[in-house]
């Protein structure tokens, strides 16, 4: 377990939830995203939002055993509830990693049935598994064999060749039976000749009824559904209908949405009261991060939305992007960066679920 450098630098991390082995809520949670969803990024999002349940990247269960097992799963225990995204269809290299992903101390792991990437295809692993059932019901049932945390599955509603209603109930009825409780489903088919992963998250129509109906069919599971959700109009509407919701994109460019999450989804107080006070609650990491030879560069992209139609927003954003990837920048780029825009008079502790709810 890796230590948390949070408590070394003496931050006091809004944040006191620890993995108690209990189970996550998902009532609310943000999508695992290559590139996106990174140790930087996550810790900027548990300084907005206590009980958002975030996920990892996705890593293929081959890097974890056979490349820098440390450096994939390192993570800040101030980060939890965190769930680990496994990428993989080789039920013992599966198992082998969800006895990885407890022993790291992750709140749940979770099996990618969704990516329609080339690359991962030719692995056998993503999207093209909804065509292969039995296999992730094999793979599932070895996963909660070797573990006690829970496991779950991010799928698509089908793929192309695969994309009746008969068959996306043939592919949950399968995996359920192999002991799966929990099913977060992206509501595209994806189409895996023709289409660019990027396009596949856009072309392929929403088809939200047919998650309901999953939700009608198998009341007894736990349903989250994904794909297309914005603001928390959306998300109250879908949650008349399914047990969680989960943002992707919206989450990453536009993070101050998740300052709203606590108070408008959990009945609690917002950890932060101001943007200002959250990018400044990420110093002492940022400073730790720097001090362990992580370039600038690769912590700040993951703010640049974090003043989203703010005055002063796009100043903001253009000096980072200008001065991060110098040599030898520091913390100085963000301070300086953070003195382009105007900070409230009085904390704006309502404005994030007003700005979600109203954005088009």
């Amino acid at each position: 377990m890796i230590k948390n450098t949070a408590s070394e630098n003496g931050q006091n991390h809004p944040s006191t939830l620890e993995n108690t082995g209990l189970e996550p809520s998902r009532r609310f949670c943000v999508a695992p995203m290559m590139d996106w969803t990174t140790p930087h990024y996550r810790y900027l999002a548990r300084l907005l939002s206590r009980h958002t349940l975030l996920y990892t990247e996705m890593v293929t269960t081959g890097a974890l055993i056979h490349g820098d097992t440390e450096r994939f799963l390192r993570h800040d225990p101030t980060e939890y509830p965190l769930a680990l995204q496994l990428g993989g269809s080789d039920a013992r290299e599966l198992a082998h990693c969800a006895r990885l992903a407890q022993e790291f101390g992750f709140s749940e792991v979770n099996l990618n049935v969704g990516c329609p990437s080339d690359r991962v295809q030719n692995n056998m692993i993503g999207a093209c598994l909804m065509g292969h059932p039995d296999k992730v019901a094999e793979g599932v049932q070895a996963m909660i064999e070797a573990t006690r945390l829970p496991v779950t599955v991010k799928h698509r509603i089908g793929i192309n060749g695969r994309e009746s209603w008969d068959e996306l109930c043939e592919f949950i009825e399968k995996v359920a039976a192999a002991g799966c409780r929990t099913f977060i489903v992206h509501a595209r088919i994806a189409i895996l000749e023709g289409l660019s992963p990027k396009e596949n998250r856009d072309v392929p129509p929403l088809k939200y009824d047919w998650v309901y109906r999953l939700k009608q069919a198998y009341p007894h599971l736990e349903i989250i559904i994904n794909g297309g959700i914005k603001t928390f109009e959306e998300c109250h509407q879908h949650l008349e209908h399914t047990d969680g919701v989960m943002l992707g994109r919206e989450a990453y460019h536009n993070p101050w949405l998740l300052a709203g999450v606590d108070s408008e989804f959990f009945g609690s107080e917002p950890p932060v009261a101001s943007r200002h006070e959250a990018l400044r609650s990420m110093y002492p990491f940022i400073q730790s991060e720097l001090e362990r030879g992580v370039f600038l560069g690769h912590i700040s992209r993951h703010l640049l939305g974090l003043f989203h139609g703010m005055p002063g927003g796009r100043q903001f954003r253009r000096h980072i992007s200008e001065n991060a990837h110098k040599p030898g920048a520091g913390l100085e780029v963000i301070q300086t960066a953070l003195e382009k825009v105007q900070e409230p008079e009085e904390p704006a502790q309502t404005e994030a679920a007003t700005s979600a709810v109203s954005q088009p």
